[in-house]
């Protein structure tokens, strides 16, 4: 066995229809295309969306709502996973880059602090945003929470 006589699996590959190649070919003349108009000739391109006339799908649904340009998405982190963190690793300064390094968010997310879940650990928590309940939960432990 070497290169000279590898060949693909049997059946995985086909040989194209090749028109166009005079009339002995069987798929000379028109190529497979029919006689006149638009399709049969060469540079034809159909619209993306084209239904054959009839009302294409994008215009016979509604279209509503809007998107605010303007919108700030943020990647949800619940004390919880924090709690699990501290104790996981014995963290007691949280940043965004802590939360990048440890796969809880990616490199260019907008962490938000979210109070979903028990927090036994005193914690110094630096992110971009923070829910009323989880800056409480964080504060009632004696930990800071700071806003960048």
């Amino acid at each position: 066995m070497d290169l000279s006589n590898l060949k693909p699996a049997e059946g995985s590959t086909k040989t194209n229809k090749r028109v166009g190649r005079g009339q002995g070919s069987g798929r000379g003349g028109t190529s497979t295309r029919g006689h006149k108009g638009a399709k049969s000739r060469s540079g034809y391109k159909r619209k993306r969306g084209f239904e054959g006339g009839q009302m294409p799908l994008f215009r016979r649904v509604p279209k509503f709502g809007f998107k605010n340009i303007n919108r700030k998405e943020f990647h949800g982190v619940n004390v919880e996973t924090l709690q699990l963190l501290a104790d996981a690793k014995k963290i007691t300064v949280i940043t965004p880059e802590v939360l990048v390094e440890n796969g809880l968010a990616q490199k260019n997310d907008m962490v938000k602090i979210l109070g979903n879940g028990e927090l036994k650990a005193k914690l110094e928590v630096t992110a971009h945003g923070f829910s009323k309940t989880a800056i409480e939960l964080i504060e009632a432990q004696g930990g800071t929470t700071t806003t960048l």
